[in-house]
């Protein structure tokens, strides 16, 4: 699919979307990107000022829901990836409504206004939470059954199905990628990584759930940016692939991994009630994506995390504006708080 010119990227404006962005304008010199963010709390135009004045990228704001503008920006595209989404599983706890009007409703507007434009590809960037909870050493496969636990995931998965759906239905040429737990640079700070690496330089108490033995597959983000990219490229439509790395960390490993680079006393884990259907383990077989495109990650996790503390500390300006961003938030929507912050 070297033909691929113009590319709509929803959520481009997130911690995923930033870096597909850069990667796909990096990396294909013929593509030409738009994006189109609501810049919610996480969407953050810092994330590409780097790239705001290139001549082929543009950023319109708006709602994937809103179907005019979703149907204007789509006519004349090649390509559809949506990236859009609400996905701190504990504000879907808090706050389920909104994830079903993004998540759900949302891609939906995205698949109709992709059918009517003729689009030679849309891919969807889903989640490997999708699945459910698996007990070691089984992996899911792209055709295990789908058991959200999550407002969060249940909503994932429903744009998953109405995305499948337009494929057999339509014919949409469709792709699904469910990826594991990311982390690197620039991530918003209510994700396990972030979060722990900022309250850990302050001196803040970083709040484990239950007994911090929660298993997630991590990736670096750049790995699964490049990942989509290969997929978008060079899938098969009407096909799902996993995107995983293979490795296995529990959240007090990761914890104390982050305070020992940081040298920080692990006297700062407050152990702290368990998240409502806290699921206990994800792990993804991505052979499928490995075998068929060639595809393998490029980060060790030791070295990947260590890059992205530095990078916590090396850009405070990020940093303070990112919290400033949060503080404004949570006076805003005040049941819609961080309390363990992360998957």
């Amino acid at each position: 699919m070297s033909a691929m010119r113009n590319i709509l990227i929803t959520g481009g404006c997130g911690f995923i979307g930033s870096w597909l962005i850069r990667h796909l304008l990096q990396t294909y010199p013929a593509v030409r990107i738009t994006n189109l963010d609501l810049l919610t709390y996480a969407g953050n135009p810092d994330n590409l000022a780097d790239i705001a004045d290139n001549e082929r990228y543009r950023f319109v704001q708006g709602d994937i829901c809103d179907e005019k503008r979703v149907n204007s920006l789509m006519t004349g595209m090649d390509a559809c990836v949506n990236v859009a989404a609400q996905t701190h599983v504990d504000r879907s706890i808090s706050c389920p409504g909104i994830f079903i009007t993004t998540n759900v409703l949302g891609t939906q507007v995205l698949l109709e206004a992709a059918r009517k434009a003729g689009v030679s590809r849309f891919l969807q960037v889903s989640t490997d939470e999708v699945y459910g909870s698996i007990a070691p050493p089984d992996c899911f496969t792209e055709t295990s059954p789908l058991e959200p636990s999550s407002p969060y995931s249940a909503s994932k998965a429903a744009g998953d199905l109405l995305v499948q759906s337009y494929f057999t239905t339509y014919g949409l040429p469709v792709l699904i990628t469910r990826c594991s737990n990311n982390y690197g640079p620039n991530q918003y700070p209510e994700k396990l990584i972030p979060l722990f690496i900022l309250n850990a330089m302050q001196e803040i108490s970083v709040p484990v759930y239950g007994d911090g033995l929660n298993v997630r597959e991590w990736i670096h983000v750049a790995d699964h940016a490049a990942a989509v990219a290969q997929v978008l490229f060079e899938g098969r439509p009407g096909q799902v692939y996993n995107i995983g790395s293979g490795i296995e960390q529990n959240n007090l490993e990761i914890t104390r991994q982050i305070l020992s680079l940081l040298g920080k006393s692990e006297s700062l884990i407050r152990y702290v009630p368990d998240r409502l259907g806290h699921d206990r383990r994800y792990a993804i077989d991505s052979s499928k994506l490995r075998d068929e495109l060639g595809w393998t990650p490029a980060h060790t996790f030791e070295r990947g995390l260590q890059d992205t503390v530095a990078w916590y500390q090396e850009n405070r300006a990020w940093v303070d504006n990112v919290l400033e961003r949060e503080a404004q938030h949570k006076q805003e929507q005040p049941k819609q708080t961080l309390s363990a912050g992360f998957l």
